[in-house]
């Protein structure tokens, strides 16, 4: 944005400081001449005899009292160079002190700057105690970490993405290579294996335009019960689950959410759908869960499953994270399934929580504010 140049605000303050000093010099000269000058009389009367001769000896000389005009021809001369005495010492003593005191403003400035131009790994680190100052030091330096982590996160995410949808691209490309090559091999199993494959990558896609979705915000928050959502989902996974030998249980009463519907039942069906394809080979179990606390909206999603570590469930919601269960199952999925729950939950201004069970699997924690009118 375009401005006019004007003054810097050292100026400003240097000016006002001086401007201080002088209303203050000029109301100590008033205070001077309301209580000092006032009282003299405008002309005085030599009430002393006229002693012809002059004094005698050890007698004193005739006094000489000023009369008004006579202390106002003495006092404004000095009263004129006292405020320019003033004026002087409050423009270098204001220069001086503005500046300052907007040191550390000019500190922030210029890590700003070098933000602007792309290094976020400068931090202002203003030293001395806790004042506004510092306070807003501390919050630009806190701004400066949480951008450089996310500008982290995204060129990871990025690299993953094209990993990930290079790889259906490069499969397919060998399948194409080796039906030209090879005009007589099976073209049904050519054909079903390339289906297989773009079917991965149109899934892939759909969860990176769900996951920036979600990171968009790009909604209209309306009251949404958890607990239908989790019918809804259990409904369409229960066959998978009784493919998979898993049996869903369900629970809880109405938890009124405030979000978008839509974002809400996908993190569900997410939610559900990892816990039934990371579970036991045989005989494994999904818990499902809904509550309510005070503004708040519990959902509880556990499973059976292998023994997991709090260092690999610190990593399952990162984009295309896999644990070792993921890697060897027909229904692997694309690795977006927790990371697109992670940002659904933190654009409903919701916390996640994942931690491993003592027997074996996963216990999801979802919390979500709930609307003022739940």
């Amino acid at each position: 944005m375009d401005r006019e140049p004007g003054l810097s605000v050292r100026l400003k303050l240097a000016l006002s400081y001086a401007a201080v000093v002088m209303l203050a010099g000029a109301g100590l000269l008033l205070v001077v001449w309301v209580f000092l000058l006032r009282y003299v009389p405008a002309v005085i009367i030599d009430s002393q005899p006229n002693v012809r001769g002059g004094p005698g000896p050890g007698q004193p000389g005739p006094m000489h009292v000023p009369d008004r005009a006579a202390l106002v021809a003495a006092f404004l001369p000095k009263a004129g160079v006292a405020l320019a005495c003033l004026l002087f010492l409050g423009l270098v003593g204001g220069w001086l002190l503005a500046g300052s005191m907007l040191s550390p403003l000019t500190r922030i400035t210029n890590a700003a700057r070098l933000a602007t131009g792309g290094s976020l790994s400068h931090r202002v680190q203003l030293e001395g105690r806790q004042d506004e100052f510092r306070e807003l030091a501390d919050s630009f330096d806190a701004m400066l970490e949480r951008l450089e982590a996310h500008d982290a996160e995204q060129q990871r995410f990025a690299a993953n993405a094209s990993h990930e949808l290079r790889t259906p691209l490069a499969i397919t490309q060998t399948l194409l290579d080796v039906a030209r090559k090879d005009p007589s091999r099976d073209q049904r199993e050519l054909v079903d294996r390339l289906q297989y494959v773009n079917t991965r990558a149109i899934d892939l896609t759909e969860a990176l335009l769900m996951l920036s979705r979600a990171n968009q915000r790009s909604f209209t928050p309306a009251p949404v019960d958890l607990s239908l959502a989790v019918e809804e989902a259990t409904e369409t996974l229960l066959p998978l689950a009784e493919k998979n030998g898993v049996t869903l249980e369900t629970s809880g009463g109405p938890a009124i959410a405030n979000g978008s519907k839509t974002l809400l039942l996908q993190l569900t069906t997410n939610l559900v759908h990892n816990a039934i394809v990371h579970n036991l080979p045989a005989d494994g179990t999904v818990w499902v869960s809904t509550s309510v606390q005070p503004r708040t909206a519990v959902l509880v999603v556990e499973n059976t499953g292998e023994q997991l570590t709090p260092q690999l469930v610190s990593t399952l919601t990162e984009p295309f994270q896999r644990s070792t269960g993921r890697i060897h199952t027909d229904q692997a999925g694309i690795g977006l399934g927790l990371a697109i729950v992670k940002s659904i939950t933190h654009a409903h201004s919701g916390t996640l929580t994942l931690s491993p069970r003592p027997t074996g699997g996963l216990r999801v924690t979802v919390k979500l504010p709930s609307p003022p009118s739940a």
